[in-house]
């Protein structure tokens, strides 16, 4: 539940700048934008472009090819405040990507920034017009926010989670405290009762650290809990209480000084360190990465975020240093996406889209149908099977084209079309689902699987009690592969293929990531399967050797995979030929 410090920052930050905004509209009835957003860059952009620059050195040299234009885009959108568009777009999803983009976390420095942008126009007009029904306006928001976060999250969740109209209410319970307490002159009064309130607050934030997890629907009814937690801590804060005491120490203020650095910093240091395998293993490497996060935000707060926060230094001064640096950045982002990347790149993604040009999804044959249900797995798995001869003498296979290849995305829009309705589905896939579902006399499951979230997904549950009511045969393809990237940061690094002997020391190695992954998430989820008399078959199982325990990652001088997983023409050929026997038992018994 540590992603509900984002939520905890937007009260707090609704409370600072909506005290800010009326403070000087009650006082002298006008509000200066030109001082408000001078504050603002003031703290914002001088620490965050100096980590940008700061990162650019290590995700030139580390990044992979296509992992480098996509920490482009995102320094660019990031620049652009509107990061939380970029992720979402592309499926980034925050739960399911994990440590992948460094700059994944600034999707809430987006929120924040599209916030100061519109609220200062809107509370601005709404005290000059409608003074007297201010705070009415400001709970509509937040009911109106709060009903649409709650839809939202179980409909569209990655929406839900990354734009502002679902965050909004949990910026505006800030507001309204900040309002009561100028209108009032004060906050809560000092009684015995009063002084545990803070407590109680405390206790519902550490509660949802502790029990929220990234499968609950976030935000919605289920982030009241911790935001009113917030709340209580801010209303009945008392130098007469505990956790007033506690965050008053001097250790509490002094990591509030340096948290929006530890803040920017954290992110691209946890994700460079796991993209390096530095923080798995010994308790000391995890303590030395923290050390590190610490020592650099101390350093940037005093060198970066302090004296340009100073009222010494002109704006006009470092408006031109932010420019200057702006520029660099662009620059490099600019360069990064007009490189000719390695020829082999180029070439495998040409090839996987001529597939996908030249093949006809929408044919149906007297064969055996063989529809098959996932996102670019899935595409994977039917070139695999149209390279088998074999096979297409007695099955033709198909899927669904989506316009989104999201996971679970198939899996819902398919059970969208099995309850008749059309929630999360587009009209191009509720369509083929349509022409395709009846048609077909085999169903297979492929998607991206990762930390467990597709087949533990309910909606799938639902999916297969549809499908054994309507006695259809299915197979769920579960992709334990992990890894396959690993020839392509050799060759990012050497600058070439690897001799017999080096390939065959990253074949081992790509082999014995497979089985950490199988022991660590994949055993529970068969188990289940077993139990329920579900067929599958893993990925492992077709492109891995485990007689010689290495799983193939070049045949005939030509790659089989084109990044973490997906299969190059060459690896589709492969690996049709050599699980043949597989699929074919799968298919017929």
């Amino acid at each position: 539940g540590g992603f509900i410090g984002v939520d905890i920052f937007f009260v707090i930050s609704g409370y600072l700048i909506t005290s800010i905004i009326l403070k000087e509209l009650f006082l002298y009835g006008s509000f200066s934008f030109k001082n408000f957003y001078q504050r603002r860059i003031r703290r914002i952009l001088p620490v965050l472009l100096f980590v940008i620059l700061a990162t650019l050195p290590i995700g030139w040299k580390f990044l992979m090819p296509n992992d480098l234009i996509d920490f482009s885009k995102s320094i660019l959108y990031s620049l652009g405040f509107s990061s939380n568009f970029y992720f979402h777009i592309t499926g980034q999803e925050y739960a399911v990507w994990g440590l992948e983009n460094p700059f994944l976390h600034t999707w809430s420095l987006s929120v924040e920034e599209q916030y100061y942008i519109l609220f200062p126009i809107i509370l601005l007009l709404a005290f000059k017009f409608f003074k007297k029904y201010l705070p009415y306006i400001l709970i509509f928001g937040l009911i109106v926010s709060l009903g649409i976060a709650e839809y939202s999250s179980r409909n569209y969740p990655s929406a839900s989670f990354y734009f502002l109209h679902t965050r909004m209410w949990e910026l505006l319970a800030g507001s309204l405290l900040a309002f009561f307490e100028i209108k009032n002159g004060h906050r809560a009064k000092v009684n015995s009762f009063n002084l545990i309130l803070p407590l109680i607050g405390l206790f519902l934030i550490g509660h949802s650290f502790i029990f929220y997890n990234n499968e609950m629907f976030h935000p919605s009814f289920y982030t009241l809990s911790p935001i009113f937690g917030v709340c209580l801590i801010i209303w009945f804060s008392n130098k007469n209480e505990i956790v007033t005491k506690m965050l008053s120490s001097k250790l509490f203020v002094s990591i509030g000084l340096i948290s929006y650095s530890l803040y920017l910093w954290h992110y691209p240091i946890f994700v460079f360190a796991s993209k390096f395998n530095l923080s798995e293993g010994s308790i000391f490497k995890k303590l030395f990465i923290a050390l590190s996060i610490l020592i650099l935000s101390i350093f940037s707060y005093y060198l970066i975020e302090k004296p340009f926060r100073a009222k010494k230094i002109k704006f006009k001064k470092i408006f031109i240093i932010l420019l200057l640096k702006f520029l660099l950045i662009v620059t490099f982002c600019i360069y990064v996406l007009n490189l000719k990347y390695h020829s082999f790149l180029t070439k495998y993604a040409e090839e996987h889209s001529k597939f996908e040009l030249n093949y006809n999804y929408k044919n149906f044959s007297d064969k055996k149908n063989i529809l098959i249900v996932g996102n670019s797995y899935a595409d994977d798995l039917l070139e695999l099977f149209y390279n088998n001869e074999k096979l297409n003498e007695e099955y033709y296979f198909y899927t669904a084209l989506a316009d989104e290849n999201l996971s679970n995305y198939q899996i819902n829009c398919l059970l969208n079309f099995l309850e008749k309705k059309k929630l999360i589905c587009d009209k191009n896939s509720f369509s083929y689902f349509e022409k395709q579902y009846g048609k077909s006399h085999y169903i297979i499951f492929a998607e991206r699987f990762k930390y467990g979230e597709t087949y533990s997904n309910p909606d799938f549950d639902k999916v297969l009690q549809y499908l054994q009511k309507d006695n259809k045969r299915f197979i769920v393809f579960l992709d334990d592969l992990r890894g396959a990237d690993i020839l392509d940061i050799y060759i990012h690094r050497k600058g070439d293929l690897p001799d017999q002997d080096n390939l065959n020391k990253l074949e081992k190695k790509f082999f014995q990531k497979v089985i950490d992954w199988r022991k660590k998430d994949l055993e529970k989820v068969k188990r289940k399967f077993l139990k329920n008399n579900i067929k599958f078959i893993t990925r492992s199982e077709l492109y891995c050797d485990f007689q010689n325990k290495k799983c193939p990652l070049i045949h005939n001088n030509d790659k089989l995979y084109l990044d973490y997983g997906h299969l190059t023409k060459n690896g589709a050929e492969y690996f049709s030929k050599k699980g043949h026997k597989i699929i074919e038992e799968l298919l017929t018994n």
